[in-house]
């Protein structure tokens, strides 16, 4: 059955007539009619004749230089594909049809994907859940009365319950990371460039902060797609080649036995986290000690509250900048998420930001001394465990009432703000069963080392062989 079938051979299927690509749609469109009513995962969902018509056209011209031949993806409903709505989950853009496709979904039909749908998000993409007045909630597939994550939680539970082999996501503040470690997934934010992105005039003096990135059940799996969609782009500046292949580049036994890790736990004390998570952590660590891998316990020199201080005024003026090109004539029509962001970003001056760039360059030269004597850095992949799906989001850790709707998902902004490449990867449940993870931070660019790694990793754990008990 297809269902435990590697993504690897589905597509070797296809390619030597084994099995047709209608037979591959089949098998994910009855998942999706199966499943999808209760995740609410895939939102936008094309006719299925109209795929299946796709299908026979690819069976009838199977093209085997095209990694992603007849494969069906559904893309995030803040990127744009022709012939769909691109909503961002708001009830103002339900009827907004793209006249042209983001660069990355270019990229992807030109390798040979068939686009069946769309995956939900959190409404205007703001916020660490995935929930929206348009089309409500999407569900873990681990327990369907808790969160997915966000905001590309839709594209997490569409690939934890096999309605799609692997999705995009965008991840400004762990958009891709947080879902995938509430799905038990791997989750990947590159180093922005390395897949080209549409990039706004309007936010040229602000450092990139979104970056287009992706879901799936293994690293081998990841490659796959990354490498249909990564290189340099003329119509983006900031895009750049990688000097080899995802999917070739490797860490030999040798190599992976000498890599050195930081552990930066709760960055001094100053991050919470719900019980258990820390330790299911450091549990794996050790794990990877036993492979003779350097696993150090770091107290970085970064002040954490200067951190945050700094991502709240790039990030809010960004978001603020985001909604007004919208031309949304009533804000107070939007989230509270939205609202909150759109006000703060609004004050925001020039000296402001000019202030922010210069601690954002501390953090760097603080960030690249660490880096002279670690491959990576570590944070756990969240700071609580999938909450419940009808919450706008988690108000308190423990018994700590938080101070903004975001600072449950502060542990993600060190690699978002000073632009490291990062891999959410499985660790475990906790005694509910719902999955955690933890999060690998490479060095700028060193995207291809930051997957290798991640490779091997998965050769030890198996996480990918522990699937959800979907009914």
């Amino acid at each position: 059955m297809l269902e435990n079938q590697k993504v690897s051979e589905i597509i070797k299927s296809i390619q030597s007539k084994k099995i047709s690509v209608k037979e591959v749609i089949e098998f994910y469109i009855g998942r999706i009619e199966k499943y999808n009513p209760k995740l609410n995962a895939i939102v936008l969902l094309k006719e299925t004749e109209k795929i299946l018509e796709e299908a026979k056209k690819k069976d009838n011209q199977i093209d085997k230089n095209k990694p992603l031949f007849g494969l069906p993806l559904a893309i995030k409903d803040l990127s744009d594909v022709v012939g769909f709505q691109t909503t961002y989950g708001f009830e103002g853009y339900k009827d907004y049809f793209p006249k042209k496709n983001s660069i990355f979904v270019d990229k992807l039909i030109e390798n040979g994907a068939i686009i069946i749908g769309k995956t939900n998000t959190a409404e205007l993409g703001i916020g660490g859940h995935t929930t929206n007045r348009l089309f409500g909630p999407t569900s873990n597939v681990y327990d369907l009365s808790k969160s997915a994550g966000g905001s590309s939680g839709g594209a997490s539970s569409a690939v934890a319950a096999q309605l799609v082999p692997f999705a995009d996501g965008t991840d400004q503040m762990g958009s891709c990371r947080n879902p995938a470690a509430f799905s038990n997934l791997y989750g990947y934010r590159p180093t922005p460039g390395v897949i080209a992105s549409s990039r706004s005039d309007n936010q040229k003096n602000i450092p990139i902060l979104t970056t287009p990135g992706f879901l799936s059940r293994t690293p081998d799996e990841m490659t796959i797609i990354l490498d249909s969609v990564t290189g340099k782009n003329i119509s983006d500046p900031y895009s750049f080649d990688l000097n080899n292949s995802f999917e070739s580049f490797q860490l030999t036994d040798t190599e992976f036995k000498n890599i050195k890790i930081g552990w930066l736990s709760d960055m001094n004390g100053n991050y919470m986290f719900e019980d258990d998570i820390l330790e299911i952590c450091e549990n794996k660590l050790k794990k990877l000690n036993e492979y003779r891998l350097k696993i150090d316990f770091l107290k970085p020199n970064i002040n954490s509250d200067d951190l945050w201080d700094t991502w709240l005024t790039l990030r809010s003026k960004s978001i603020f900048m985001d909604i007004a090109s919208m031309n949304i004539k009533d804000i107070n029509k939007t989230t509270y998420q939205a609202i909150w962001e759109y006000n703060k970003g609004k004050t925001i001056k020039k000296n402001d930001i000019d202030t922010a760039l210069e601690k954002r360059k501390k953090f760097i030269n603080n960030i690249n001394q660490i880096f002279k004597y670690y491959d990576f850095l570590a944070l756990p992949s969240s700071q609580v465990f999938p909450f419940d799906k009808d919450l706008n989001y988690p108000e308190k850790i423990n018994n700590f009432i938080l101070d903004t709707y975001h600072k449950w998902i502060e542990v993600f902004i060190l690699s978002s703000l000073l632009e490291l490449p990062t891999i959410t990867m499985p660790i475990g449940f906790n005694k509910n069963n719902m999955p955690i993870g933890i999060q690998i931070i490479g060095k700028k660019n060193d995207d291809l080392k930051v997957l290798a790694f991640a490779k091997k990793y998965e050769q030890i754990f198996n996480y990918s062989k522990i699937k959800p008990k979907l009914n």
